[in-house]
């Protein structure tokens, strides 16, 4: 009974395919159409898209145009060839900006670049443009059931920049043990706090920022010390002053009593 049904199966299947060939070498573009809609309806999304390739620049202007324009497109996406579907996609909303298929389909074009961005560690061009194009989107569509999604998605590519961010300024405080750069460090550390007020890595930050001041203080030549050493309590203090609890980080401490011993000495050699 088993062998039975296997042979049924592959009976059918090269049926299947047997139609599917005879159409796809066939001149008929409605037996086209009908068998892309039931193989996008049934999931199948590669075999339709090559049948839809074949017939979209013959449905141009005809009553059916909309909906073959919709599933073509979606077809690309389903097949993750991100970069085609959000062109299509464009295209759709452009040419049907009343179909009650725009916003899903606007949406799915920007969730296209998102598909696009990638690790953190890599250029982020890709992510800055999915953040232009979801936020288009959230502008144009504010009322749009896709409107909690794309505002997570934003959210996680603010993330992406963000730790980005932080681990590029972060590189020149811990480079080394030779090729350290405290002075871009601070610099670095400083434009990171100013461009994302509100990062988990504010801690963080402030912490290698306050390293890399105590480290040109403790490592600074005699004329140059003083300046440095006042620098650096300021951001021990706004470190503080932003997370108290630092206070019971024993590293830090002895990072302040070592910046409050150079000054006492330094007042000590004034006198």
């Amino acid at each position: 009974m088993k062998n039975f049904i296997y042979i049924l199966i592959i009976a059918f299947s090269i049926n299947s395919c047997s139609e599917y060939q005879k159409v796809l070498k066939s001149e008929d573009i409605a037996a086209k159409f009908k068998l892309g809609t039931e193989l996008f309806e049934a999931g199948k999304f590669g075999k339709a898209n090559r049948v839809f390739v074949q017939i979209v620049p013959k449905y141009r202007g005809k009553p059916q145009a909309q909906k073959l324009m919709y599933m073509y497109c979606r077809t690309f996406y389903e097949t993750k060839d991100y970069y085609t579907a959000n062109y299509q996609m464009e295209r759709f909303v452009d040419a049907y900006p009343k179909s009650e298929k725009v916003q899903e389909i606007a949406f799915l074009a920007a969730k296209s670049y998102y598909e696009l961005s990638p690790l953190f560690s890599k250029d982020q061009t890709e992510t800055v443009e999915a953040l232009d194009k979801l936020q288009l989107f959230i502008n144009t569509y504010p009322q749009s059931e896709y409107l909690d999604e794309a505002n997570l998605l934003v959210r996680e590519l603010d993330n992406k920049l963000e730790e980005k961010a932080f681990k590029i300024a972060l590189q020149y405080n811990l480079t080394g043990p030779f090729h350290r750069d405290y002075n871009s460090a601070i610099t670095a550390l400083d434009n990171f706090l100013v461009e994302f007020p509100g990062s988990s890595y504010k801690q963080e930050a402030m912490y290698y920022k306050f390293d890399s001041a105590y480290q040109l203080a403790v490592n600074s030549v005699a004329w140059k010390q003083t300046e440095r050493t006042e620098k650096a309590m300021s951001y021990y203090n706004s470190l503080v002053y932003a997370f108290p609890e630092t206070k019971d980080n024993e590293d830090i401490q002895k990072m302040y009593e070592a910046l409050k011993s150079i000054q006492t000495n330094s007042k000590t050699t004034k006198s």
